[in-house]
């Protein structure tokens, strides 16, 4: 039996195999993908992690997964498709058909952003369709954005962008906004903000770049970058019946990463928090990894009690 199973290997999870091979305990990490380093190897440049500034979000996630692996982090490719506990541990189901028991269980399978699903999307996703503007505003000084939504995250991220591009379109499908009507106003009131409602983005275009937004509207929009700011859909279909969730699908969560089900801990994108970046994702991890040894250490001082006793 493992000390700890972490499930999912993007910089939380890679944090946490760190800081728990640091505790000495016997760790395991599970991946989906094969020297997996999650989202981050989307980016093609991070501009926002201190120190690393600069570089790709694959060599970024490269850099985390070989100071994970030199600690003597062990990997395994598989896919989860079940969690539950068994006399005081876990039993944690692959789709392979094996099993895996632990003490204790890191889950930082992350979230994964909605897409429109529209053609040009994929072909320039981290080629000037981005997901984040806090993590990819700054490369358009000067320049035309759109962004495409119309909840609380499309409306700051226009309001965000407004500060760095010379112009920001904000492209809904419906005929108002869902965000806070403060928001709504600020937005409004920014001259280089043009508001598009009840549109839909049809597709994106350009040849080696974004050129252009379509809509179904019959516009055709200039632009130089898409922000999609439509929502996000966290992993956490197989919580559901472990841990409380928000309204959203997080798990609940603070800073720690304890959940309610002793010895199940999250970190990353999963859990609830206000900002969902690199930089917090691996504070997650470490802080989870920190959770799940001293959880692990109560369990087996209470064990020693209990067969002293005896």
């Amino acid at each position: 039996m493992r000390d700890l199973l972490i499930i999912g290997s993007g910089p939380a999870g890679l944090s946490a195999s760190l800081y728990a091979k640091r505790a000495n305990l016997d760790v395991l990490v599970v991946e989906k993908e094969y020297l997996g380093t999650g989202q981050i190897a989307e980016s093609a440049q991070v501009d926002n992690y201190i120190g690393l500034a600069g570089k790709s979000g694959y060599d970024i996630g490269e850099a985390f997964r070989q100071d994970a692996e030199k600690f003597g982090a062990e990997f395994y490719e598989a896919s989860v498709t079940d969690i539950k506990p068994q006399n005081g541990h876990w039993i944690t189901r692959l789709e392979n058909g094996e099993s895996i028991s632990s003490k204790a269980i890191i889950y930082a399978a992350g979230a994964v952003h909605r897409r429109l699903h529209v053609p040009g999307e994929e072909k320039f996703t981290g080629n000037g369709v981005s997901f984040c503007a806090l993590c990819d505003g700054s490369f358009y000084q000067g320049k035309t954005v759109a962004v495409v939504g119309g909840g609380d995250t499309a409306l700051d991220d226009a309001l965000y962008l407004s500060d760095i591009a010379g112009k920001v379109y904000l492209i809904h499908r419906r005929d108002a906004f869902r965000g806070a009507e403060k928001s709504v106003r600020r937005v409004k009131a920014r001259a280089n903000i043009e508001v598009i409602l009840s549109a839909n983005v049809t597709g994106i275009t350009g040849e080696s770049q974004v050129e252009a937004v379509m809509l179904d509207n019959g516009r055709r929009l200039s632009v130089d970058g898409v922000f999609v700011a439509v929502g996000m859909i966290p992993q956490s279909g197989m919580l559901k019946h472990l841990v409380r969730l928000d309204p959203n699908g997080y798990a609940v969560a603070d800073e720690t990463g304890e959940t309610d089900a002793p010895g199940l801990f999250v970190a990353g994108d999963v859990r609830t928090k206000r900002l969902r970046q690199v930089v917090t994702a691996v504070a997650d991890g470490a802080n989870a990894a920190i959770s799940a040894s001293e959880y692990l250490k109560s369990i087996n001082d209470l064990s020693q009690t209990t067969d002293s006793e005896v």
